[in-house]
């Protein structure tokens, strides 16, 4: 069992997109019954910065405004669209109840109810101000022509970090981007569109991927001040997909994409109590999204429902000039894996990680009855089944991404042209050096120095780490595992409940479990499984490359039999009673 110092140098020995510190939390926890938010008093309705509309950037920078300060007491109404499914919404507009127009209609009004004011969550960095013109052509199209498939006219929120050739700017939260026009379409944006789907904006990340400093807050950006989780206000959404994370959750579009290093997606998916399907790298392009490392970056769905995660997964898939890691997905990708569901898959093999174990009692009792699940659903339970390679990579992990960190990032930087406000990281750290009141209130940038110093891809210092980062997570890490002892997918706590958001010290989260899967660029996907103190927290699903059939699978069939996911209340701290 990995002891608690262990797991917080494990956290501490990468800037990666999530758990910069770890520690305990322990607490009662138990399954619970879908439930649905009506009426609830919140508080804590502080405004650190004005939502940003249209294609405006946010005028809040995180150093103007307390965070926390306190606000007026509103009333959070129930929605239409509260835990709505593709299915469903298709359904209504088959029928005519609904139109795309009216549906993002309804979602926009949601988002500046819930996002910009009410308790302001701050998620949506930015709305698509063609958004309702879009949608009204699709309501064209499908008299004209019928639906393009399953998407058709379904909102979206994308990560501020994936290129939009439209008013909407691309700045990972960056006030060093503003203004910034990426020269086409990211090829997610692309693929999205193909298929109806209507962008209805873009959300908060944490800044930079939360690779710019280790003391970071995550959910916290220049651009866009800090997101909050709505199920208690003062917790952290994690990650840097945490805006994605804290918004779907909130119903406040259908679907939402986030982009993972490592923990990005999953994390930010078991917080929010959301599904998070972080892919094999290469399933799906990366070509237009700002980067961080090439090796390890992967975009991917969060939705509040597997069904809905795969199909959006589907969608964006595809091989991409731009991006060469897509190549090695031909012949191994789909347009459909929501034909893989399926409520249980007996005799599926399942592998139980405890070392991911024995940071919570509360999280562990949640993963015993998990367990108890897979067997009630036919699993073959293999208990204990260790990779024997998990804590050996931190180190090499951190050399990697701080290499590519740096020629990746000029090379995306280079693309947007003379025009660009910065075309180096070189200039973006003497841009946040000029801007420390506003781009740098709470932590600094010593990721970006360190990575800045870093020579090119050629340095043997690099080669060496990132060939022994990928046969330790690999060879001998996730696929030596699943041979000794014949196994489907691999199974741990994606993560603790949230933590108390905490711009002093930065980030305290709880356990880890995705950088097995991260650093060997395997797939993962998280599925909400109970709760702490009304703390959302997820059970992760890995395993070999291009396995998401199989994942999605074994996800599908254990959501349907706890169906434990629930819609926040926005309360203002963590139930204690629950």
């Amino acid at each position: 069992m990995k002891k608690k110092d262990e797991i917080k140098n494990d956290a501490r020995g990468s800037a990666r997109r999530k758990f910069l510190k770890a520690g305990a939390m322990v607490g009662a926890a138990a399954f619970a019954p879908a439930l649905s938010a009506s009426r609830v008093e919140v508080r804590d309705n502080a405004r650190d910065g004005a939502l940003a509309g249209g294609s405006g950037a946010g005028t809040g920078a995180g150093g103007d405004r307390n965070p926390f300060a306190p606000g007026g007491r509103d009333e959070v109404k129930g929605f239409e669209f509260d835990e709505v499914t593709i299915a469903e919404l298709q359904d209504g507009m088959k029928s005519g109840k609904h139109t795309a127009r009216s549906i993002a209609e309804k979602y926009l009004a949601r988002i500046d109810a819930i996002d910009a004011h009410g308790p302001e969550i701050r998620s949506v960095i930015e709305t698509n101000p063609d958004a309702l013109a879009i949608a009204e052509a699709l309501d064209k199209e499908r008299k004209a022509k019928g639906p393009r498939g399953p998407l058709h006219g379904i909102p979206v929120l994308i990560k501020d970090n994936i290129d939009t050739a439209d008013r909407m700017m691309t700045t990972a939260g960056s006030l060093a981007l503003v203004g910034a026009k990426p020269p086409k379409d990211s090829y997610v944006a692309q693929k999205l569109r193909e298929a109806g789907a209507v962008i209805l904006g873009k959300t908060n990340p944490s800044e930079w991927a939360n690779i710019r400093s280790s003391h970071a807050t995550s959910g916290w950006s220049g651009r866009g001040g800090l997101t909050k989780n709505p199920y208690a206000l003062d917790r952290n959404p994690c990650g840097s997909s945490s805006g994605t994370g804290a918004g779907i959750s909130a119903n406040l579009a259908t679907l939402g994409v986030g982009t993972e290093t490592d923990g990005s997606i999953v994390c930010p998916s078991s917080s929010n109590g959301l599904v998070g399907i972080k892919p094999t790298v290469g399933l799906i392009s990366r070509s237009g999204i700002i980067p961080i490392s090439h090796t390890q970056d992967s975009a991917g769905p969060m939705c509040r429902t597997v069904r809905d995660a795969a199909i959006l997964l589907g969608a964006m898939t595809g091989v991409d000039p731009d991006d060469a890691a897509t190549a090695a997905s031909a012949g191994k990708s789909f347009t459909d894996y929501a034909s893989y569901l399926q409520p249980n898959k007996p005799g599926a093999r399942i592998g139980v990680v405890r070392k991911y174990f024995g940071f919570s009692e509360a999280v562990d009792a949640l993963m015993e009855r998990a367990i108890d699940v897979l067997k009630k659903n036919g699993a073959v339970i293999v208990d204990p089944a260790d990779i024997a390679t998990t804590a050996k990579t931190g180190d090499n992990e951190t050399k990697v991404l701080l290499y590519e960190l740096k020629a990746d990032l000029n090379a995306y930087l280079a693309r947007l042209g003379p025009s660009a406000p910065v075309h180096t990281l070189k200039e973006v750290i003497e841009f946040n050096e000029k801007n420390a009141s506003k781009e740098m209130p709470y932590f600094g940038q010593d990721m970006f120095i360190k990575a800045e110093a870093k020579g090119d891809l050629k340095t043997p210092e690099y080669l060496d780490a990132l060939n022994n980062n990928l046969r330790l997570a690999r060879q001998e890490g996730i696929d030596a595992t699943m041979d000794k002892f014949q196994l489907d997918a691999l199974i741990g706590p994606t993560g603790g409940p949230a933590w108390v958001t905490d711009l002093v010290n930065g980030d305290n989260a709880a356990g880890q479990t995705s950088s097995a899967a991260a650093v060997a660029c395997y797939p993962s996907v998280s599925v909400p499984m109970g709760y702490v103190f009304g703390l959302a927290v997820g059970i992760s699903f890995f395993g070999r490359a291009w396995s998401e059939p199989t994942l999605i699978a074994l996800a599908y069939g254990f959501e349907q039999a706890t169906k434990v996911r629930k819609a926040p209340k926005f309360l203002s701290t963590a139930n204690l009673t629950a």
